[in-house]
């Protein structure tokens, strides 16, 4: 049901489209049912399918049903499905094509290996078999011809997020066609990314103080609001606010970024982290930002489609649009891909006063604030400044704001 009601909430899908289901080790298939508001599903709604084929519930279950089991009959390992029609998968359906996943590492990884399966009618026992073959191939997610999308999962949080990942790739590759050619990753920068290492010494914390506490939750609602802004995606993305002169709190690794709470976050001091917890592979990259600038006090790394479209492209990012563009932001710094995952603090030189905000060559964006409000909402201008751009692409020219004009917003805001 949450699951299901995140999906719509993404627009992910429609109110008669899309269903998932979770394969109990006893043979019961639980999946949602047909025909239901997918808006406002109910605990109550969801259908139980008995390994004899007896059905529980209030409602038949989805029409797609045989496909579902067909998956599970040929992946013992599969133990959730999604299927959906988001508008980017969708698009790659119907031209019957299959998103390349080496955008980014985070996305290469989570997808796992991906497919295309032929055309089936909907509901019908070719659509599964079809499906099925793909999987028992050895795919993960996979592309239903004229169709969708089906992505499978050791379990229901495992599956979505794959689910996402995959459809965040289509997108980025969609909107970075419109502005330039797209580039992948070879096999060595997949493996840099891979083998990074991120450990730090743990030690136990006294109760927080209140300083503490309210960067928590700063943390907490403008996370939970990027994401439902579509700004991060629940694999990837980190956000870190400074409490002391080398401590700060960040988001943890491999933990879905929505359902993160205020205790979740992981303090860092110095070369040590809070017991119990795994801070965010870009640690390192937050640490040397802050060692080097005092002036930050906030620090975004995140994957909003539309600013990482520039990212995978070599595309000029112009902030020179409008005047709030170019006052939050001011002249936008390209990163060559893997600074930010070196130990050498490098990363720390592509933002300063002047720059707040970097492009990370396939790996979205960089942006640093000085207060957590501060650097969310640069991340809030700086993608709707790439979406504007890449519209623009579609009508005409796009005409940058110029010389005197910048100088004007200089002197008016005192940017040095």
């Amino acid at each position: 049901m949450r699951t299901m009601e995140r999906i719509y909430r993404y627009r992910m899908t429609t109110t008669s489209g899309g269903n998932l289901s979770i394969h109990e080790q006893g043979g019961d298939i639980w999946i949602t049912p047909a025909r239901v508001d997918k808006g406002s599903l109910t605990r109550n709604d969801i259908v139980r399918v008995a390994p004899d084929g007896t059905v529980e519930g209030p409602h038949r279950p989805s029409s797609e049903f045989p496909f579902h089991q067909a998956v599970y009959a040929a992946r013992p390992d599969i133990r959730a499905v999604v299927h959906a029609h988001p508008v980017a998968l969708v698009a790659f359906s119907i031209c019957r094509q299959t998103p390349d996943t080496r955008l980014f590492h985070q996305a290469h990884s989570v997808c796992g290996r991906t497919g295309f399966a032929p055309y089936g009618l909907p509901g019908s026992e070719q659509l599964g078999r079809n499906i099925a073959e793909a999987f028992k191939a050895g795919c993960d997610s996979v592309i239903l011809e004229n169709h969708g999308v089906v992505v499978g999962g050791a379990c229901l949080s495992h599956a979505f997020q794959r689910f996402e990942a995959f459809e965040f790739a289509a997108k980025t590759v969609i909107k970075g066609r419109q502005i330039g050619e797209v580039r992948y990753l070879t096999d060595g920068q997949l493996e840099q990314a891979h083998t990074r290492s991120v450990a730090l010494e743990s030690f136990l914390l006294p109760p927080p103080a209140a300083k503490e506490q309210e960067l928590r939750r700063q943390l907490h609602l403008f996370l939970r609001r990027g994401c439902r802004q579509r700004l991060f995606i629940s694999t990837e993305g980190s956000f870190s606010a400074r409490l002391g002169e080398d401590s700060f709190l960040i988001t943890p690794t491999q933990q879905d970024r929505e359902s993160l709470e205020i205790s979740d976050f992981v303090l860092v001091q110095g070369d040590r982290r809070e017991k119990g917890k795994k801070a965010s592979r870009a640690v390192f990259a937050h640490q040397a930002i802050y060692r080097k600038h005092p002036h930050v006090q906030a620090i975004v790394f995140a994957h909003p489609v539309n600013a990482t479209a520039f990212s995978v492209t070599d595309s000029v990012f112009d902030t020179r649009t409008i005047p709030e563009s170019y006052v939050f932001l001011r002249d936008v710094q390209r990163v060559p891909y893997g600074v930010q995952f070196r130990r050498d603090a490098s990363i720390a030189d592509y933002v300063t006063a002047a720059s707040p905000a970097a492009i990370l060559e396939n790996d979205g964006v960089l942006v640093t604030g000085n207060s957590v409000l501060d650097a969310f909402d640069r991340l809030e201008v700086l993608e709707s400044t790439a979406e504007a751009v890449i519209n623009a692409h579609a009508i005409g020219k796009v005409s940058a704001m110029p010389d005197t004009v910048i100088r004007e917003l200089r002197d008016a805001f005192k940017i040095g």
